[in-house]
């Protein structure tokens, strides 16, 4: 019997791609609103001693006795290393959500003390005019600002791996996938994400090999709990179609393949998850349109 393929051929690429646009700016606008943004004439100055610092993230016990989240982003200015335990001034503005700040400016006061180190994280003596030491070699921040640190550390990673579930529409399948997330080196906001996916129906039965990469949105910071980002790139597409179950198995006999073009833009939440659309023009086996989540470990 005759099986017919995918309708999407009688659907003009453009149009899916309009849909697909109009899907995402929305998405896009939600992240941009979900937290927000630093305003200059809230700048403001503390000092105090670093308890933990990373390429992206740095903790600071002020002089008041509170811990204190910065983030970095391109327009902070620091020094390369900043050793736990030295005393630093933050110059910073209001970060995207509560209980984080963007640093502006770091700039390093004295270097860890050994003496102070050996004294477990106590206020040293100091002579007449000068500011309190406050040593942080033994700080240990609390629970809920390690948290955070390590969530916005999370999203920065240079190597990812993540799983993936959803539903394709015409034909109508069922999807399952896992990929991985790696740094390009060519900017901190362009990310190689090759991908497998399963997916299967009462119909078809589609496996396809994606190589795509994807960029974030400058629609917000790098560290804001969601951003919105956009891709593209060539998929491989094994469609078998039939009946029965039978007809269906997926032996790599008589199989319909194809090279298509995938376009696809979400957003992705700071902890990991991440919800997209995603379309494939130029393919006639392939889906016209997968709403996809998924979770980066």
């Amino acid at each position: 019997m005759n099986i017919s393929k995918s309708r999407y051929g009688k659907y003009p690429g453009a149009l899916l791609l309009l849909v697909l646009t109009l899907c995402v700016f929305p998405l896009a606008l939600a992240a941009q609103s979900s937290g927000g943004s630093g305003q200059e004439s809230d700048e403001m100055t503390a000092t105090g001693v670093v308890t933990s610092s990373s390429p992206a993230t740095m903790v600071v016990r002020t002089e008041t006795g509170g811990y204190q989240l910065f983030v970095f982003d391109r327009t902070s200015t620091r020094p390369r290393t900043i050793v736990t335990g030295s005393r630093v001034r933050v110059t910073s503005v209001p970060g995207d959500e509560a209980g984080v700040r963007v640093a502006r400016n770091v700039s390093v006061l004295s270097a860890p003390s050994t003496a102070a180190t050996q004294a477990g994280g106590r206020r040293g003596a100091t002579g007449a005019g000068q500011d309190p030491i406050i040593t942080g070699s033994d700080e240990v921040a609390p629970p809920a600002v390690r948290d955070l640190e390590r969530s916005i550390q999370r999203q920065i990673r240079r190597f990812q791996v993540g799983v993936r579930t959803g539903l394709a529409l015409d034909p109508e399948l069922v999807l399952l996938g896992a990929h991985a997330q790696i740094a390009t080196g060519l900017s901190s906001n362009v990310i190689f994400r090759p991908n497998i996916e399963f997916a299967f129906g009462e119909l078809s039965t589609l496996f396809a090999l994606n190589f795509e990469a994807l960029y974030r949105l400058p629609v917000s910071s790098r560290q804001a709990r969601w951003g919105a980002y956009a891709g593209a790139g060539p998929g491989v597409n094994f469609v078998k179609q039939g009946l029965t179950r039978k007809d269906r198995n997926v032996d790599f006999d008589d199989l319909d393949t194809d090279v298509s073009l995938n376009i696809f833009g979400g957003i992705q939440n700071r902890n990991g998850m991440f919800m997209e659309l995603k379309t494939s023009v130029y393919a006639d086996p392939a889906p016209s349109l997968r709403v996809i989540v998924g979770f980066n470990f």
